[in-house]
């Protein structure tokens, strides 16, 4: 089967959905394609927290280790996140002849445009949902949703169109007016082949890192924001620990924005081991893990918590509707 996706955001180097499931599906034995924007024109997300440097090589590199193909169109601009691409895109995917196209994200400029002719393609076409309300902080946000509810949703339900929620939040149907029987909720986990417990790896990178086996090893990883905690995180480490055993924070995100650079001024004053190190690529990031004995996610939620468990490490997170979810199911500590 040739599987299209197309994103309008990709870095070869994370840890998206896109990233892992076009990989296991060329496993799978699939003709796979990703289909995204012009890596010369930065997405919002990816400024101040990636490498964005060599990324025809990099692209080259997750090429040939997945088998996934890759092509990149023209973008105009990124308007409020949202990519504006160049006429010609429908042309080259009706060109590659797709047995299914993923559209990611369907509330996007593109996610709209492909339902509206969803009819008119001659291939199906599914979509995937990535917000959370948590997360929708746009201030003409209910102006969109009211569009969206009343212009793109009832195309939906007319052709029985499926939005995959990769989160178990129902956002799509109460916020976007989708019917929850098209809304199927399919996480993605984790990439098992390189999130997994390794002692040896765990001694190693203690040893590396000048770490006492008796530590007791907190690991962080992504944005020091304020919407992700990272004062709150930085504050629980600023006293020292009444504790029998050392304990240590490794840090791992970049500190570019005000509020970021006074989390990293709290760090260093802290009474407590913390170890800091820059965002990391995706593949890199297992060590991490592997040698940590706690997660902790202050605020919201993070796909990265499957791969701190994928590893055998156990996650305290926040309370919220997300993680209260998954908590029953994967043994989270909620705070």
């Amino acid at each position: 089967m040739k599987i299209v996706h197309f994103d309008e955001m990709f870095h070869p180097e994370f840890g998206d959905q896109i990233n892992i499931v076009t990989k296991y599906q060329v496993k799978q034995g699939h003709d796979v394609y990703i289909v995204t924007g012009d890596s010369s024109v930065i997405h919002p997300r990816f400024n101040n927290f990636a490498d964005n440097t060599n990324m025809d090589e990099k692209d080259k590199i997750f090429e040939a280790s997945t088998g996934v193909k890759i092509i990149r169109i023209d973008i105009i601009k990124y308007i409020s996140g949202r990519a504006i691409f160049r006429r010609g895109y429908k042309k080259l995917i009706d060109n590659l002849k797709p047995d299914i196209l993923f559209c990611h994200y369907n509330d996007t400029v593109i996610g709209m445009y492909y339902t509206l002719i969803n009819k008119k393609l001659e291939y199906p076409v599914i979509f995937d949902s990535h917000m959370l309300a948590m997360a929708s902080k746009n201030p003409l946000n209910k102006v969109y949703r009211r569009f969206y509810s009343l212009i793109v949703a009832p195309i939906i339900k007319q052709n029985k169109l499926r939005v995959i929620r990769t989160q178990d939040d129902d956002y799509v149907n109460t916020h976007l007016g989708v019917p929850s029987e098209l809304t199927p909720f399919i996480s993605f986990g984790s990439d098992t082949t390189l999130f997994y417990p390794d002692s040896d790896i765990k001694l190693k990178i203690r040893k590396q890192l000048n770490l006492k086996d008796d530590d007791f090893v907190v690991v962080y990883t992504g944005k020091f924001s304020e919407a992700k905690g990272g004062k709150i995180l930085a504050e629980a480490f600023r006293q020292k620990f009444d504790s029998n055993r050392r304990v240590v924070l490794l840090a791992v995100g970049n500190t570019n924005t005000e509020y970021e650079k006074q989390v990293e001024g709290i760090f260093n004053k802290s009474n407590n081991v913390v170890l800091r190190f820059p965002t990391q690529k995706y593949f890199d990031l297992p060590k991490f893990y592997q040698v940590a004995d706690l997660c902790v996610f202050p605020k919201q939620c993070s796909l990265s918590f499957y791969d701190a468990q994928a590893c055998g490490v156990p996650v305290i997170a926040e309370d919220n509707n997300i993680n209260n979810r998954y908590s029953t199911r994967l043994g989270i500590i909620k705070t």
